[in-house]
Formats: C-alpha cells, sequence, structure tokens
C-alpha cells in the first residue's frame, strides 16, 4: 500500500469512528445535530466555510411502544409514518394481517418499502392496530423508512425485532388477545443540510451536485459512513483545484423519513432535479459482507464510473438497467428526468441497531471505492 493509500485509510477510519460516536442519526435528534457540527467541522479544516440550510419538521418522539400478551411485554418502535395511540393503545385479538383481527400481524423487510410490499400490507385488512415483525438479514430491529411521514396512514403500527416471531406468528394462528401500544408526540424542530460551494471558472457551466443523506434510524455506521467518507474526500480533493464549474457538496438529513432533506434542497434550487449533474454516494458503500452497485441512465456517466471503480480495484458487482429506479434520493432525480450516478452498496446489518464500527465495515473497500469516487468527481468538475 502506497503512503498515500495509507494517509486516505487512516482518515476513512478516523471519520467512521468519530461518526460512530455520535449517538443514533435520526432526523432532528441530538445525533443528528451532532453529525452536522461535525461535518462543519471537518470541512472548515480545508479552509471552506459552508452553509448550514435549515428546514423545520414535527419531529415524532416515541413515548411508548410495545405488545401486551399474556402478561408479557415485548418492546418496540413505532412505524413514523403511521399513526399513534392514545397511552392505553388497542385491545382485542391478533390475527394475519390482511384479515379482521383486530391488531394484524405481518412480516416485512426494510426493502420492502422500495417494492411496495410494505404498503400493501398496511392498507389491508380491516385491522385498527399493526405489528411489523423485522424480517432483515440478520437478526434484530430492523426498521422501515417512513416513505409517508407528512401523510401517516394505515391503522397504530409498530416494529417488533425478529425475535418476537414465533410467539407473535403462534398469537395470529389462534386468536390470542393482547393490547398494542404505539404513544408518541410530535415536536416542532428543525433539522440542517451542510452545504459547501466551490466557485468555478466559468459561471455559465452548469453546476455539479455531490450529495450524500446523513441521517438514519441508528448510528448506521456501514450505511451512511462510506458515502460520507466519498463525500469528504471528493471535497478535500477538490478543494485543492479551482474546478471548471460551480460544484455544490451536500449532506443532507432527512433521508428516513422521505428525503425531507432534498426536498428542501430542491424548494432552494428549482429546476435542479432537470438540468443539473449529481453524483450521490448511496447506502452501505463498503459495508462488510456487501456487495457494491452503480445505477444511471446515462451513459458516459456508467462508463465512466464502471472505468474509474476497475482502476481502484474495486468493480462493481452489479451495473443496474437504465430503467431501474433507485431506491435512494435519485429516485425523485430518476423520475424528473435529471441525470445523475448513484453508487450504492447492500449491507447485512441494513437498518439494524448493530451496524457499527468497526465490524460492519470494510475498511479497505471503504478506501478503494472512495479514491474512484474522487477520480469520478474530479473527471465531471474539471
Amino acid at each position: 500500500m502506497t503512503i498515500s493509500a495509507k494517509d486516505a485509510q487512516a482518515r476513512a477510519a478516523r471519520w467512521l469512528a468519530a461518526w460512530d460516536g455520535h449517538g443514533i442519526h435520526r432526523t432532528g435528534t441530538e445525533g443528528d445535530s451532532a453529525g452536522a457540527k461535525w461535518l462543519v467541522r471537518e470541512v472548515q479544516t480545508l479552509c471552506l466555510e459552508p452553509a448550514i440550510e435549515e428546514f423545520g419538521l414535527d419531529r415524532l418522539d416515541p413515548v411508548s411502544a410495545f405488545v401486551e400478551i399474556a402478561g408479557e411485554r415485548i418492546e418496540g418502535v413505532q412505524l413514523f409514518d403511521a399513526p399513534a395511540t392514545d397511552p392505553e393503545g388497542i385491545a382485542g385479538a391478533f390475527g394475519p394481517a390482511g384479515g379482521d383481527a383486530a391488531i394484524g400481524v405481518a412480516e416485512l423487510s426494510p426493502r420492502d418499502v422500495y417494492g411496495g410490499e410494505a404498503e400493501r400490507v398496511r392498507r389491508s385488512g380491516a385491522h385498527r392496530g399493526l405489528v411489523v415483525l423485522c424480517r432483515g438479514d440478520a437478526p434484530g430491529l430492523g426498521l422501515l423508512n417512513a416513505e409517508s411521514f407528512l401523510r401517516p396512514y394505515g391503522p397504530p403500527a409498530i416494529h417488533l425485532p425478529s425475535e418476537a416471531r414465533d410467539r407473535m406468528l403462534a398469537a395470529a394462528r389462534t386468536g390470542t388477545t393482547g393490547r398494542l401500544v404505539s404513544h408518541s408526540r410530535r415536536v416542532r424542530s428543525h433539522a440542517s443540510n451542510v452545504v459547501a460551494t466551490l466557485r468555478g471558472r466559468d459561471r455559465h457551466r452548469p453546476p455539479l451536485v455531490v450529495m450524500t443523506p446523513r441521517s438514519s434510524w441508528w448510528q448506521s455506521t456501514a450505511e451512511r459512513g462510506g458515502g460520507l467518507v466519498c463525500w469528504l474526500e471528493a471535497l478535500r480533493a477538490l478543494s485543492e483545484e479551482q474546478p471548471a464549474g460551480e460544484v455544490i457538496f451536500t449532506t443532507n438529513s432527512g433521508h428516513e423519513l422521505n428525503h425531507l432533506g432534498l426536498d428542501d434542497f430542491l424548494a432552494h434550487r428549482p429546476g435542479w432535479d432537470k438540468c443539473v449533474t449529481w453524483v450521490h454516494f448511496g447506502a452501505n458503500l463498503g459495508a462488510a459482507g456487501g456487495k457494491l452497485s452503480l445505477m444511471s441512465a446515462d451513459d458516459e456517466l456508467r462508463a465512466l464510473a464502471t472505468a474509474e471503480l476497475q482502476r481502484g480495484g474495486q468493480p462493481a458487482d452489479t451495473i443496474a438497467p437504465k430503467a431501474q429506479v433507485p431506491s435512494g434520493e435519485t429516485r425523485d432525480i430518476h423520475r424528473a428526468g435529471g441525470r445523475y450516478l448513484t453508487l450504492v452498496g447492500s449491507n447485512p446489518l441494513f437498518h439494524l441497531p448493530q451496524d457499527r464500527w468497526p465490524h460492519a465495515v470494510d475498511l479497505e473497500a471503504v478506501t478503494r471505492i472512495a479514491a474512484a469516487a474522487v477520480a469520478v468527481v474530479r473527471a465531471l468538475a474539471c
């Protein structure tokens, strides 16, 4: 390994450890704020002064979420885009989702929000409450993104960890009675995007946007950390040379709440979803045991990223069909007909609290992906 590669790996390790130390990064929380302040400090070390673009939200603060059955209480987490119960909750019989039991029981993966399966299940049946048994690639509490955070729907619903599966499916089969509580409050709050702008030599050239999300359900170190390493390394590289055109680096909050941060970013820049080029460092880049995917509908961007990843020793495991709609922020750019490149990975600990530094991260893979990301951004910017 060369000296420069060792330095890059050391930077990545330092950044990832710092990120893991902030606590839970949910939008509008203390951990989210800690992540923003940390990024501001890191950008300032490059002699740049980032902008903090705040947006408001009615943050959901959980009070209590559990199922009570035969005197046993099983703790869970609310679905953030479902209505709440009162403190007493809902009492009645459990039954399979889609039927007429008071409380439906379903198994869902965090990925089921992207294909419509989660919404179909949540809108089915005549239930007054719903239990979602988490079905991730590893045991635990793998939460579903709140794709309808601003418009809650369906019955009150909570996630239960996969360890409760046998108990709850048996209760659903036999029609056992119990109680579901999903009590929360809404608190007016704010979150922010951290935006660093590099002025270009040609002010008439269309801007380039380099974006990565930074909020999540848990620490989510492998989920979010690889993208942040790519973002920081690309910013570091371009800060040493003036790009041809303006380059805007943005790290957005609100990811798990249907991309609230991207919505706010675009509200300040109408039409940019159609008329600028986007490089998106998505989830799980360099996650241990993960696979790397490249997504773009643009031939030039696909060829550029493919070549740089190959050159950097971390070729994409899959290159998505041009028509495939991304599941992250560039979903909105794709649907608008915009020009984008997304790098995204898989992660055995996706949306699970076990996604922590260092065991969830393949540090060498993160470093290689980041080196390729720098080359891609430099080629587009300079």
